[in-house]
């Protein structure tokens, strides 16, 4: 059996999106746990996108980010799994960024700049299928 080398940018690229993924759980709970007087304090434009926050898009957000954190640990893991975990995470990024961009109409509300952060997630989380993809292809993930 041949040991296979993995060379340093895997295991400081995949550490340092697995912080970037842990930044989103971040969020998440921020996200989950806003009290009322929290809410109220917000904007009233603000108010509004959180009164109709669907339970789908929950559990969305809740898919992509605790799926990267996961997926991410898996690749430091060397695991072909990670792959699978990776794309439901980006499944979950889609579905979340949908709602957020085109049903709730986030850019009414905080303008062209909404549009940043939900670009640089998904091109984060494609970027990371791909290098599962490309893992699993070089024999890193078992």
């Amino acid at each position: 059996m041949t040991k296979v080398s993995i060379p340093i940018w895997f295991w400081a690229v995949t550490g340092t999106l697995l912080l970037w993924n842990l930044l989103g759980v971040g969020s998440f709970f921020m996200h989950v746990s806003m009290t009322e007087e929290a809410i109220a304090a917000l904007p009233k434009t603000e108010q509004e996108l959180y009164a109709v926050y669907p339970t789908w898009a929950l559990v969305a957000f809740a898919v992509a980010v605790f799926g990267g954190v996961l997926g991410c640990i898996g690749l430091l893991l060397r695991k072909k799994w990670a792959k699978y975990i990776l794309i439901l995470s980006l499944i979950g990024i889609i579905i979340q960024m949908f709602h957020s961009l085109i049903i709730a109409r986030a850019m009414e509300v905080y303008g062209p700049g909404a549009v940043v952060m939900p670009i640089m997630v998904i091109v984060i989380a494609v970027f990371l299928v791909w290098m599962a993809n490309f893992s699993v292809k070089r024999g890193w993930l078992t």
